[in-house]
């Protein structure tokens, strides 16, 4: 992404990169500039002439100049121009800022102006497989909005008008990130293979060549190797598309699929037939296909391999990896593997625990290390803020080590218990001065300042209630022995365990109302962090009848899967142990105000993402709804290890972040499975979640009739047009508008066991 301020010195157009949103507002607001845009909308052409002028597309050329360069930046500029004269041209105004602003995420906006005269500038991510032509278009196509053809150039400057809320209306920090664009040839303009454009835009073959419906790839004798490097080629592929930026759009295919053949002649021996063999046509045309294969093998090549082609052999090998755990598990019979690599203070909690228990306790200690946090909040990808809430439950067989984590938290909470003590202490006090005084005596007042935070188990309402009082803000901590100890803050009048534990996720209020002088009276939001554990039937018992209202879903569940081969081995805790600890907490005490961290928000996304794939297949609304709150739960453990790490962001969190996430799912579609589809009275197979993944219910072929069979037998009703646009916007099916039929993509058969493995 960038800002440049286009500015003439000797006769050339240079460019000065704007590099805070601060500076930008400041630019765009000065006196002239207002008075300049004031004049410009009123006809002055002139003034519009001496506008603040700005670039988005492109970085300088070495010299500084705007003119000739063809470094791309990570963003794109784009005019969108109504007609004036029309007579609905306020009312297709208002809707194209509805449009932008309701597509900001699919859109990736980073700034939305009101131009000068009639329309609106907009910058968005570049889609960095794309030409800047392409990227135009991609986007004037979702908007609905017409292309400019005369603002395809990389160069073209925007008049800038100011910052007022009625001139700027959306502006992202991330616009101000100097990026330039990887691999920026491919984003120059070049002849498509065998052909050149129409004035329409499409390729039009010389009379020479050979027309589609006779087309088939010349055959090679070849044998050619199904691995490189011990890798199999498809991971290779999956994870070159997926760095490219993912499946191409339409109207995009014909260049993501020369970036990706480019690529690939460095591990396919740069042997076009090879390339031919791993790379899915991604609903291109076959000849074309093949054509551009053969075009980039014909493109000079650099000797040395890539940073690109090193980056996805390495996530290729991470994903074998991990195809080849999860068949030794049996087919995901056994919970996703902890990363090898855990984060500094994960690796500290858990390094006395047996190993066996290490997974639970990677997950449980973050609700005693959310109480640290104070007046701490996190901004979550619907730009709604929340605070560290956890509330988690190990479910385990009897004697499997369930109480690990009871040592580990036991120290996290250690400089909470010693001011605990104090204010108890002084509590008491207050109490023996009261009790001392006779009946017609004036009784002390309490103190206000008797924070304590760490509660027992065994509390009544009231108390409970005053402690939340107390806390001023602060979050209450218990760890309970057993998961029905909940049960207890029923006396409030609730009636309902569940109905407090959305009030404790979503900070809502609780509390008491008495009339007795002496009966403690108020609400206030609900602050308290919790473990508890149980053995698997009890908890399922528990959430019986709560698992599709929300609750279940709030909760961050762990598990402890017993291997009598390895005995149970604990470390030693003890003052080098809590020396080691200290930092960590330290950085969480001194944390305030609103954290933010964009590669945890970045990650967030892309792992709801994932698991919407999931739910777009199943059309599974529970599903959607519990894997938000799961991605939420891992975002917020993320930021916790970042704020304790000294606001420091490294891979082992992301793994973490991401472990976490399915760890989490793992165990709710285990234990809870069965018992959601249930609730829901839905037909599904034992041991998938929710609704079945209607897709792989049909043949690689299918018409619409029979996908709507499919939906009444999965008791949907509707008729399924919503679904299919889905499933073709996603990528997983294209129309053979000639047969009348959709068809499954290469893409989508080769990620289908992922996404079972991502339940």
């Amino acid at each position: 992404m960038s800002v440049h301020v286009i500015k003439i010195v000797g006769g050339a157009k240079m460019m000065y990169p704007v590099e805070t949103e601060k500076e930008y507002l400041r630019l765009r607001n000065t006196k002239r500039q207002q008075q300049l845009v004031a004049r410009a909308r009123e006809g002055d052409t002139s003034a519009k002439q001496k506008l603040l002028q700005t670039n988005y597309s492109c970085l300088p050329d070495a010299e500084g100049r705007l003119k000739g360069s063809r470094r791309c930046s990570t963003s794109v500029g784009m005019d969108i121009d109504l007609d004036r004269t029309a007579e609905d041209y306020e009312e297709r105004m208002k809707e194209v800022v509805e449009k932008v602003l309701g597509k900001r995420e699919e859109l990736g906006l980073l700034m939305l102006e009101r131009s000068a005269t009639k329309g609106y500038h907009m910058v968005f991510r570049r889609h960095e497989e794309m030409s800047q032509e392409e990227n135009l278009r991609w986007a004037s196509e979702l908007l609905g909005v017409p292309f400019d053809e005369g603002a395809k150039d990389v160069t073209r400057v925007f008049y800038t008008t100011t910052a007022s809320e009625e001139d700027l209306l959306f502006v992202s920090d991330e616009l101000f990130e100097l990026k330039e664009a990887p691999w920026v040839e491919e984003n120059e303009v070049h002849t498509p293979p065998y052909g050149h454009p129409s004035e329409e835009g499409t390729l039009t073959h010389d009379a020479a060549s050979p027309s589609n419906s006779q087309f088939s790839i010349p055959d090679s004798q070849i044998e050619y190797e199904e691995e490189y490097d011990g890798v199999p080629y498809r991971l290779i592929v999956e994870s070159l598309c997926e760095l490219l930026g993912g499946e191409p759009a339409h109207g995009s295919r014909n260049s993501f699929i020369f970036s990706m053949a480019a690529h690939l002649r460095y591990v396919c021996n740069d042997d076009a037939h090879w390339i031919a063999r791993v790379l899915p046509t991604y609903g291109e045309g076959e000849q074309k296909w093949w054509r551009t294969i053969q075009s980039a093998c014909q493109r000079s090549q650099n000797r040395g391999m890539p940073t690109l082609v090193k980056r996805a052999l390495a996530l290729a090998k991470q994903k074998c990896k991990s195809e080849m755990a999860e068949v030794e598990n049996m087919g995901g019979e056994q919970p996703p593997e902890m990363p090898a690599k855990l984060p500094k203070l994960i690796r500290h909690l858990v390094k006395n625990v047996p190993e066996v228990c290490q997974p639970a306790v990677a997950n449980a200690v973050f609700p005693a290390l959310g109480i640290h946090l104070n007046n701490v909040c996190f901004e979550l990808l619907d730009g709604t803020e929340k605070e560290a809430t956890f509330m988690c439950v190990t479910m385990a067989p009897q004697s499997s080590g369930k109480a690990s984590v009871n040592k580990p938290i036991e120290y996290i909470v250690a400089d909470i218990v010693k001011r605990d003590e104090v204010n108890r202490q002084r509590e008491q006090e207050w109490k023996d001065a009261s009790s001392n005084r006779g009946a017609n005596k004036e009784k002390p007042q309490r103190p206000s300042d008797l924070c304590v935070q760490v509660l027992v188990s065994d509390m009544t309402n009231a108390a409970f209630v005053q402690r939340m009082k107390d806390a001023n803000g602060r979050y209450l901590y218990t760890n309970l022995e057993e998961l029905d100890l909940l049960k207890q803050l029923q006396t409030n009048g609730t009636k309902d365990i569940g109905k407090i534990i959305c009030l404790c996720f979503d900070n809502g209020k609780y509390g008491q109302e008495r009339v007795g002088c002496q009966s403690v009276t108020g609400r206030v939001a609900l602050r308290w962090n919790w473990n508890a554990s149980s053995t698997i039937q009890k908890g399922v018992h528990f959430f019986r009848g709560r698992m599709v209202d929300g609750t279940l879903s709030r909760v961050n569940i762990c598990t402890i899967i017993p291997d009598k081969s390895k005995p149970f081995v604990y470390g030693h805790y003890d003052e080098h142990y809590a020396e080691e600890l200290a930092p960590f907490i330290a950085n969480l005490n001194l944390a305030q105000g609103k954290v933010e961290c964009r590669p945890a928000l970045v990650l967030a996304k892309k792992l709801l993402e994932k698991c919407q794939d999931i739910g777009a297949l199943t059309e599974d609304d529970v599903y959607k709804d519990m894997s938000y709150r799961a991605v939420t739960i891992a975002y917020m453990k993320a930021m916790v290890l970042y704020i304790a790490s000294g606001m420091s962001w490294d891979k082992s969190i992301a793994d973490f972040m991401e472990w976490s996430l399915m760890y989490d799912l793992w165990c709710k579609s285990h234990f809870f499975g069965q018992e959601v589809m249930a609730e829901n009275e839905k037909e599904a197979q034992v041991g998938h979640y929710g609704r079945r993944n209607m897709l792989d219910l049909l043949p690689r072929r299918f018409t619409l009739k029979e996908a709507q069979e499919v939906r009444r037998e999965q008791g949907m009703e509707g008729s399924g047009r919503s679904m299919l646009a889905t499933w073709v916007y996603r990528g997983y099916v294209v129309y053979d508008e000639p047969q009348g039929v959709y068809v499954k993509t290469e893409q989508y058969l080769k990620r289908k066991a992922g996404h079972a493995d991502a339940r």
